[in-house]
């Protein structure tokens, strides 16, 4: 059994997440983990760091088999080694795919509200971005299917930029719903980027399909990211991978790769990348539960303190998705007065779309649970006094 209960303390340890703002504010916002990583890569890192030299690294094929070893045993998605190309992070990889398959002034699609980066990435390739935006329906989002034919129509769309499982909306898109966006933009040769770094925090009850993974179609019309960066709180490592069938795409995305630089990797990334698929799954099969009990928390909390408040059901990741449009104030508006009156760091959804996320409040539930209700009685006496 892991513990998960057991606050560590990130101050002074230059952290982003608690070295940024003021000591006496609770940070619930940027998208790691207030808990420790697997034992498996501590040791792996400890045993590295001994070593004491941290020369270039090289990634040998047991890194190869670590990925397709999980994908195929956790996933049933058989991934071949030619297909696979590491880099230091997701949106680096976004950015380099980009600028692999598209030109400026160029569209492309995306699904808000959505990952803040993509609006950067998309911008700075010089491309417009075109928004299919998703659709509240009860406690979840769904597609507006005729919207997204409809854009992936508009001849200077030419890439699909897909958040699979979705963050910030929470959603784990079904095998169908998949197929189906597959199958429009094959249609209209749109070619799809899938961002699956939340792909193992999955709540229970829920199937994360892999975008490639569905048939020929969607196998051999996209490229997938990956990364064990956000399951395993490794993110400051800096490693992840951009796998790829097709092999003029592959070229290309090579190409650019070693235009941006970003073809080099430091050398604990791969260790903790295998330490992580080798050896930490129990790991995450104990923090998945404990996560969903934090939303499980989140959720009766807001209804009982706060019921003018509703939280999007979370289906993945570890980002809960809060609605507080009944408030009369704007995402931005609450940010500012929680952390000005409450001391507690939320994430606006207007970063997210303006539009889209102008009502919504994102929470990062991935800490200790005295620290998560220790926030939201922060957030329950700030808004309620509105």
């Amino acid at each position: 059994m892991f513990n998960f209960d057991t606050p560590v303390n990130r101050r002074h340890t230059g952290s982003l997440k608690w070295d940024t703002i003021p000591a006496d504010v609770l940070p619930l916002w940027v998208a790691d983990m207030d808990f420790p990583v697997a034992p498996a890569i501590q040791q792996a890192l400890v045993d590295r760091v001994s070593h004491g030299i941290f020369g270039y690294a090289n990634v040998d094929h047991t890194y190869y088999d670590a990925i397709i070893s999980w994908f195929g045993r956790r996933h049933d998605w058989s991934i071949q080694r030619e297909w696979i190309r590491y880099t230091t992070g997701v949106v680096p990889a976004i950015s380099c795919c980009l600028k692999a398959l598209t030109l400026p002034g160029e569209r492309v699609l995306v699904q808000t509200p959505v990952y803040n980066c993509f609006f950067s990435s998309i911008r700075n390739q010089g491309c417009d971005i075109v928004e299919n935006e998703l659709v509240r329906h009860d406690d979840t989002y769904v597609i507006d299917w005729d919207d997204f034919e409809s854009k992936c129509a508009d001849e200077k769309v030419t890439v699909f930029l897909l958040c699979n499982p979705h963050n910030p909306a929470g959603r784990v898109w079904t095998a169908e719903e998949l197929r189906r966006m597959g199958q429009i933009c094959r249609r209209h040769g749109v070619r799809v980027i899938s961002d699956e770094i939340h792909c193992e925090l999955v709540m229970p009850g829920y199937t994360y399909t892999p975008f490639a993974a569905v048939n020929d179609t969607n196998l051999t019309n996209s490229v997938t990211l990956n990364s064990p960066s956000k399951s395993f709180n490794i993110a400051g490592l800096q490693i992840a991978n951009i796998v790829c069938p097709d092999a003029d795409v592959r070229r290309r995305v090579d190409r650019v790769i070693n235009i941006y630089e970003v073809c080099d990797v430091n050398p604990f990334g791969p260790i903790a990348l295998k330490a992580a698929y080798n050896e930490s799954e129990r790991w995450l099969d104990e923090l998945i539960p404990y996560i969903h009990g934090n939303y499980q928390f989140l959720k009766s909390y807001l209804a009982e303190h706060l019921p003018s408040v509703d939280v999007v059901r979370l289906e993945g990741t570890y980002l809960a998705w809060v609605s507080i449009r009944s408030l009369g104030i704007n995402g931005d508006e609450a940010t500012r007065l929680l952390l000005k009156d409450g001391k507690v760091f939320l994430c606006s959804g207007m970063l997210y779309g303006k539009r889209a996320g102008r009502d919504y409040l994102r929470v990062n539930l991935a800490c200790p649970r005295d620290l998560l209700r220790a926030a939201m009685s922060r957030v329950v006496t700030t808004l309620s006094a509105i």
